[in-house]
């Protein structure tokens, strides 16, 4: 993948992230007009509480332009990239509108219609025309279904309710190499969602943000996405058993806790050459050189914080935030603050990474530069049939498993992410056109269907040390939450991890015998 250099073009009429739609609270942090009717309350102690509430309108949906491209010319795909970023940012300036203007809403039932969905319909099918110019210019062509996906919706608190689940909104995660959940939309079961209370009328004066409220102020997370882990059933199901032909070995790769801080907002993968490609802020372990400019080259020349330097690969995950009133070093910056990702960033205490085998085969050396991303995140509005989502505590990991929830950990357990990669390859391409395409989960019993190889499964377990939050009476107090898009309210079920493969020849030969053999190797 060569360098991308082209000039990028800017978003038509998207609105800028305006100073003014934000409070500064102590030290410029910013709080965003809250736009769930008296959703937030700060408690005496100074500590974040959030309770849930109801919105006429919760966010916007829009479809995935960039998961349903699965066909794009490899000329054109640095092009195409290009503007599916420029998408991304429509829809966070439009959600940045809708979150400012609560108080014309309330006065103006057709507002969120013509002054928010209409124009960003507009200014989609400007940018998905030259999609379709870039893929028709290389000699492609482009599908004609591409126009429908234009028009945005509003999505109401009560559409994040969707999903039908049990155990207070408690949905089992995937186990290690089965499929990803499908259908239904992410949020928090049990009348959850962005809130209970349909009938709360928008704050009178537009805004309704408390000043000491050092949550997201109307963005996430509500009462709702947390459940005390304790209360909820075992729903972990019984991993395959390692038959005759399969291979149970494992290879662990040390790479540290990003100690050294390496952060950005960018993701090489979705968004070459694209600045906050990710509108999140990502922690990096493994390779020090990954931004959005960073090549193939680039990766292989890099420093890598692998204790064993043959594993130059790069993984990164989107940051956790505890909401207790205080901020971080991004609070003005795009991706951070300006874009609703607040809070004090938490540094994972644990980071173990480990390629495990296939219950039914032998798995082949990974391809070098193979780009896996695993769970996606934007299923507030996507629905779940990406989702790969595991939260969990410490003591609970093999009997709960949640998607759609943040776990509320006992007294002396902490909260654990964990991931499970893509474990089959299509034998060809180190990407796709969707960056989905190329891979897939094995299923239950390890099969890899369409005569796709089993591949090294990357898995990941990131303990934290926060204390936890409190859920007392409706009310959350220290909440906490991954980093995300803004309009996707913070969600647990959006959770998702990224892995480029830049390990040697002779160190992936390593790990693949290690692991066929059924050893246990580092």
């Amino acid at each position: 993948m060569g360098r991308n250099i082209r000039k990028r073009r800017s978003p038509l009429a998207v609105r800028a992230v305006a100073a003014s739609a934000a409070l500064a609270i102590g030290g410029g942090g910013l709080v965003w007009a809250n736009f769930y009717a008296s959703a937030h309350e700060s408690s005496n102690s100074g500590q974040n509480t959030t309770k849930a509430a109801g919105a006429q309108v919760a966010t916007i949906q829009c479809p995935d332009v960039g998961q349903k491209l699965s066909n794009v010319p490899n000329q054109a795909r640095g092009e195409v990239d290009g503007e599916l970023a420029t998408l991304d940012k429509q829809i966070t300036a439009a959600y940045q509108r809708l979150a400012t203007t609560r108080d014309a809403q309330a006065r103006d039932a057709s507002f969120v219609q013509n002054s928010i969905l209409t124009p960003l319909k507009q200014n989609r099918q400007v940018i998905i025309d030259r999609i379709k110019l870039e893929i028709n210019r290389v000699g492609g062509r482009a599908p004609g279904w591409l126009d429908g996906l234009s028009t945005c919706t509003g999505q109401p608190a009560a559409g994040q309710t969707n999903g039908g689940q049990n155990n207070g909104g408690a949905t089992a995660a995937p186990s290690a190499g089965a499929s990803a959940p499908a259908g239904g939309n992410a949020g928090a079961g049990n009348g959850g969602g962005a809130g209970a209370s349909a009938s709360a009328s928008a704050p009178a004066n537009g805004g309704g943000a408390q000043a000491g409220n050092g949550g997201q102020a109307g963005n996430g997370p509500v009462a709702a996405d947390f459940v005390d882990i304790t209360k909820v059933q075992p729903n972990v199901p019984a991993k395959a058993r390692t038959q005759a032909g399969g291979s149970s070995g494992t290879f662990t790769s040390s790479c540290g806790v990003n100690a050294n801080k390496k952060f950005n907002t960018d993701n090489v993968i979705v968004a070459p050459g694209v600045t906050n490609g990710a509108h999140h802020l990502h922690d990096y372990v493994g390779n020090q050189s990954n931004d959005a400019f960073a090549t193939n080259d680039t990766f292989a020349a890099a420093q890598t914080s692998c204790s064993n330097q043959g594993d130059k690969s790069s993984y990164y995950w989107p940051v956790v935030r505890i909401q207790n009133g205080t901020q971080d070093f991004d609070q003005n910056n795009l991706g951070g603050g300006k874009e609703l990702n607040v809070g004090k960033i938490q540094q994972v205490r644990q980071a173990q990474i480990k390629f495990v085998g296939n219950a039914k085969s032998k798995v082949v050396a990974m391809p070098k530069f193979l780009r896996i991303i695993t769970g996606d995140a934007k299923t507030t509005t996507n629905g779940l049939a990406n989702a790969n989502a595991h939260w969990s505590c410490t003591g609970f990991e093999n009997k709960v498993q949640l998607t759609q929830q943040y776990p509320i950990c006992p007294q002396g357990s902490n909260v654990v992410r964990t991931f499970a990669f893509q474990s089959c390859w299509d034998g060809v391409n180190a990407d796709s056109a969707n960056h989905r395409t190329h891979v897939a989960f094995a299923d239950a019993q390890g099969n890899c269907a369409n005569g796709f190889k089993a591949i090294p499964q990357l898995t990941m377990r990131l303990v934290y040390g926060f204390r936890a939050p409190t859920l007392t009476n409706g009310q959350i107090k220290n909440a906490y939450a991954v980093d995300g898009f803004p309009e996707q309210l913070h969600k647990a079920a959006t959770d998702h991890d990224d892995f480029i493969n830049v390990f040697s020849d002779n160190l992936m030969n390593k790990m693949v015998n290690c692991i066929n053999n059924g050893q246990r190797c580092r």
